[in-house]
């Protein structure tokens, strides 16, 4: 069962339900990746239910019990983003592919824009600001998200690092860094091991950590002392970047506003820079 004819099979059965088991069968439809990788206990207490009452659920929607739900809430999600499984589906869409990639990457902006607190990206401006080093991490495709904050960062002017798989593990990286440092890591699945344990060991030692991810159930989130959720559908590939990239350009933008003269002092060193015509061409214009 792919995470469509789930959801339909949970819609379907909804309105016949008690108040009590709507409100359930309501949480697994809007937080579905969430559900498949919390535990019952953890479920049941965001809920303020019993367990008793989750397994009813999961028996009225036709399950032998949740355990049993639960597998196949972390199969429908798994499928989501399993290359081959949505090249399967691509295939069948040929012409109309274009048009779906449009559609998935404007609503991914949307959704991404309707979960950003501005509040929060102030707090995550006076962090980075107040910190006496900031360090970046990501894994995969979250790696080239990250690449682009460190661009940023650097031409701030920010004591900036960005930790990547080298001569070095993650971890031992991540344990270099200075207590009263922000490390900013970007994570969507597949979530890696590693990572988590490097945001962990930094968290120890005295960082703050900033999280940007697809979902509060991704590994990181247990660590994050600022969470920033973005929306990363794809038709094709598992993940695409194209939402966590708007929040890295709206938070880093928000930055160096709030940075002021320190930023500009920055900016106007990197301006001497790109009109070195040993690395530039200033007849086409200079951005950076």
């Amino acid at each position: 069962m792919d995470s469509t004819e789930l959801q339909n099979m949970m819609l379907q059965k909804l309105p016949g339900m008690p108040n009590k088991a709507k409100r359930v069968t309501d949480y697994l439809l809007s937080h579905m990746r969430e559900a498949a990788f919390k535990s019952i206990g953890e479920v049941a207490d965001e809920l303020n239910v019993s367990k008793a009452q989750l397994v009813r659920v999961a028996r009225v929607l036709g399950f032998g019990g949740y355990s049993e739900l639960k597998d196949c809430l972390q199969k429908a999600i798994l499928e989501q983003v399993n290359p081959a499984a949505m090249l399967t589906k691509a295939v069948g869409m040929k012409d109309e592919l274009p048009h779906k990639i449009l559609q998935t990457e404007h609503a991914n902006i949307d959704d991404t824009w309707m979960q950003i607190d501005m509040a929060k990206v102030a707090e995550f401006c006076q962090m980075v600001d107040d910190a006496r080093s900031t360090a970046l991490i990501g894994w995969g495709i979250s790696s080239l998200v990250m690449e682009l904050a460190y661009t940023r960062f650097c031409v701030m002017g920010l004591p900036t690092t960005l930790i990547k798989r080298g001569s070095l593990s993650l971890l031992e990286q991540a344990r270099a860094l200075p207590s009263g440092s922000v490390l900013v890591v970007c994570e969507m699945p597949s979530y890696a091991i590693d990572v988590t344990e490097a945001v962990a060991d930094a968290k120890d030692h005295g960082a703050k950590v900033v999280t940007i991810s697809d979902s509060p159930a991704a590994p990181i989130c247990r660590f994050a002392d600022l969470s920033f959720f973005i929306s990363a559908a794809s038709p094709t590939f598992g993940s695409s970047i194209v939402g966590p990239v708007f929040l890295v350009h709206l938070l880093t933008s928000s930055l160096v506003v709030h940075m002021g003269d320190a930023a500009r002092e920055a900016l106007e060193k990197q301006a001497a820079y790109l009109h070195d015509e040993r690395f530039y061409h200033p007849i086409f214009g200079l951005k950076y």
